[in-house]
């Protein structure tokens, strides 16, 4: 009985987050099961376009490091951004999600060879944060009960929480960069006077994965709690 309801629980979230959480959390698993080393996952140049390991190119977007306090902030955050953007403003449109997905990971992994990162998965978070922020300007957010703000400036909060613990700003910027850049190639540039839509999603994308027809049942995430706790949650 449990088994089931957690499968329809599972099988309810849409595709494109379900494969890439899936993807991360098994990832994760494999590596703490030591079946695999961070060694064989990580972004090196080198590896990839003199030794061909071409894999490297999407491993380094799965993993998030060893269970804990960082790996389950990041899941999160993964998870319900991820899940909102596509049962939101991509609702119905599956290839565009997948295009944003291929064109944000391209884009980092150019910015990656000029920038010491190796895992470009927390960037890509960012990105997902940075897209939905935009596009729910007026969503009012509210940060471990300490911070109320507009969505927009949910990734610049987060880049501070990051330099308070320490870490490096440079995967939240890359992720805002690039975030960023899309947003404005998508949602900005196409209404400019003399402007035009440069991003299009290409036909065999739209043919893999807009073929399927809608859930009738399909129960999207509230948009209006975004974060679903405390740093996230929606005022």
């Amino acid at each position: 009985m449990a088994y089931q309801t957690f499968r329809q629980e599972y099988m309810q979230i849409p595709p494109v987050t379900r494969a890439y959480t899936t993807a991360c959390v098994l990832t994760t698993a494999v590596v703490q099961l030591e079946l695999i080393t961070p060694f064989q996952l990580y972004f090196n140049p080198d590896l990839i376009f003199r030794h061909y390991q071409v894999w490297r190119l999407i491993t380094n977007f799965l993993f998030f490091g060893s269970i804990g306090f960082n790996f389950l902030f990041n899941m999160i955050f993964l998870y319900r951004y991820c899940r909102m953007l596509e049962e939101g403003s991509f609702r119905g449109r599956t290839a565009d999600f997948v295009f944003m997905f291929l064109f944000g990971g391209i884009l980092m992994a150019i910015f990656g060879l000029f920038v010491n990162l190796v895992f470009l998965g927390q960037a890509f978070t960012i990105m997902l944060v940075y897209v939905w922020s935009r596009r729910n300007p007026y969503v009012r957010m509210n940060f471990f009960g300490l911070l109320n703000f507009q969505a927009p400036f949910l990734p610049w909060v987060l880049m501070g929480f990051s330099l308070l613990l320490g870490n490096s700003i440079i995967v939240d910027l890359l992720g805002i960069a690039v975030g960023h850049i899309y947003f404005f190639l998508e949602d900005v540039f196409p209404n400019q006077p003399g402007g035009g839509r440069i991003l299009k999603t290409p036909y065999v994308l739209k043919a893999i994965f807009d073929t399927q027809e809608e859930d009738p049942n399909y129960n999207p995430l509230p948009e209006d709690r975004p974060g679903g706790f405390a740093w996230g949650g929606g005022q």
